[in-house]
């Protein structure tokens, strides 16, 4: 009867852990060849002055192969965006799984990994919905070595500075989103690293 008791507490117990634990799906790990013209893998560009690089790096990585290495100068009223996803005009931008293919109503997070140095520069992630609004949050980096950055979709606000011409204003998020992308923010010069983009249930 004491055996049976146990057993029936550690079932209980592993049930309950199995329905706290965090709930992760890998939407891209940025480890595909990293092309640039034509064949892009990565959608980025720049204006107003400032100025990003693309590339991969094998040695600071935070998961498998490699990680995005963004070389950038962000001067005083210029932009720029790092984008992978769909519907984008780097049609080989693309994640691990397409938009429709996922259960968005399954996760609240979007998270990824960044390598920080400490430098201060405060860093946008955006996302696109699937009406063509954009939604943003910012981060800072304010440590050293890798850290997961983990943004709720709650907390995303529709981007005020700028928004594509054909987009659905709504100020909801619409999903599925289609794309994500990074921009340093002015004014700021250096290297950022990012790795590792999931959806997140916490």
């Amino acid at each position: 009867m004491r055996t049976l008791k146990l057993l029936l507490i550690f079932i209980f117990c592993f049930a309950i852990y199995g329905f706290a634990e965090e709930k992760s799906l890998l939407i891209d790990n940025l480890d595909g060849p990293i092309h640039t013209g034509a064949e892009a893998t990565v959608d980025y560009g720049a204006g107003n002055g400032s100025s990003v690089e693309v590339s991969s790096d094998t040695h600071i990585k935070y998961f498998d192969k490699q990680s995005l290495k963004v070389v950038y100068d962000a001067v005083a009223g210029g932009y720029m965006w790092v984008a992978r996803g769909f519907g984008l005009d780097a049609q080989k931008a693309v994640w691990l799984k397409k938009p429709e293919e996922i259960d968005w109503k399954a996760y609240n997070c979007i998270s990824f990994y960044m390598y920080g140095s400490n430098s201060k520069v405060r860093v946008a992630f955006d996302v696109k919905d699937s009406g063509n609004e954009m939604f943003r949050q910012v981060t800072t980096d304010d440590f050293n070595g890798w850290k997961q950055i983990v943004l709720q979709f709650k907390d995303f606000k529709p981007r005020e500075d700028w928004q594509p011409a054909n987009a659905n204003k709504n100020a909801n998020i619409d999903f599925p989103i289609k794309s994500y992308q990074f921009e340093p923010l002015p004014e700021s010069k250096g290297t950022l690293y990012f790795d590792r983009v999931e959806l997140i249930n916490r």
